[in-house]
């Protein structure tokens, strides 16, 4: 496991950004992860031209705490690449990590300083983008999708499948794929979910929300319950499992 960190480049080499800016870029195959991990700043992630991934990553001073405390490291791995914002953690508590998974600490220790990343996404790699504060933008991909924020809007587009996740936000996702296992999730709690879907797709569908409607382009063969509330249902023949959950939203699904 090599870590890198602020100004360093590494897996296929790259020249640090000047004027403390971090950039890095290096080469992953088809089906290794590119995981890019915020707390204060948005996420926007397009595909690239060629073979190699490039990040890019400015911070921005906030009303509290110095920039210059907030690390950008890098952690290469089996499965590909970690890229994470670690912020001064708080006196007593465990320290902030960059760790692929879901083990990095969000711990601030009052720096709001805000970390906006900007990613090229090599066609075929897994692209995971995780922050807290900020919107998260994945277009125009070509390959899996999982983005997820607390704070912030979720705009998904790829040819591949997808998840998106907020809690204040809305979800907006464009899914190329027309077949998969298992389950994509789109979920929040105060935002619309809007999900595009290929002509052709089949899919087993269950949305819920608490205020809002509920359209769909597609012809639904209703399965279990139907209501203003809850909808359990089936597109074409079936297939993975479709999740699309909102408290204050309206769920469309949306023939491409």
């Amino acid at each position: 496991m090599v870590v890198g960190t602020l100004g360093m480049a590494s897996m296929g080499g790259g020249a640090p950004a000047a004027q403390g800016d971090f950039e890095w870029s290096g080469r992953l195959d088809q089906g290794q992860t590119l995981e890019i991990r915020g707390i204060n700043g948005p996420i926007i992630a397009t595909g690239a031209s060629g073979g190699s991934a490039v990040v890019t990553a400015t911070k921005h001073e906030g009303s509290r705490g110095d920039p210059a405390n907030v690390r950008i490291e890098v952690v290469e791995h089996g499965d590909g690449v970690t890229i994470c914002a670690v912020y001064p953690g708080r006196n007593g508590e465990r320290a902030n990590t960059c760790e692929a998974g879901d083990s990095q600490g969000k711990n601030m220790r009052d720096n709001d300083t805000e970390v906006r990343f900007r990613v090229q996404v090599p066609a075929g790699v897994r692209f995971e983008a995780m922050t807290v504060n900020g919107d998260v933008e994945a277009t125009d991909l070509d390959g899996p999708v999982h983005a997820h924020t607390v704070n912030g809007d979720v705009e998904v587009s790829t040819s591949g499948a997808a998840e998106a996740q907020t809690v204040n936000g809305s979800v907006t996702a464009s899914i190329g794929q027309s077949a998969w296992d298992g389950t994509l999730n789109f979920q929040t709690v105060n935002g619309s979910i809007e999900v595009h879907l290929p002509a052709g797709v089949g899919a087993d569908v269950s949305a819920q929300n608490l205020n809002g409607g509920m359209e769909s382009d597609f012809p639904l063969m209703v399965r279990g319950r139907w209501g203003p509330r809850e909808l359990s249902g089936r597109i074409g023949d079936g297939g993975g499992r479709l999740e699309l959950t909102t408290v204050n939203g309206t769920i469309r699904l949306i023939e491409q």
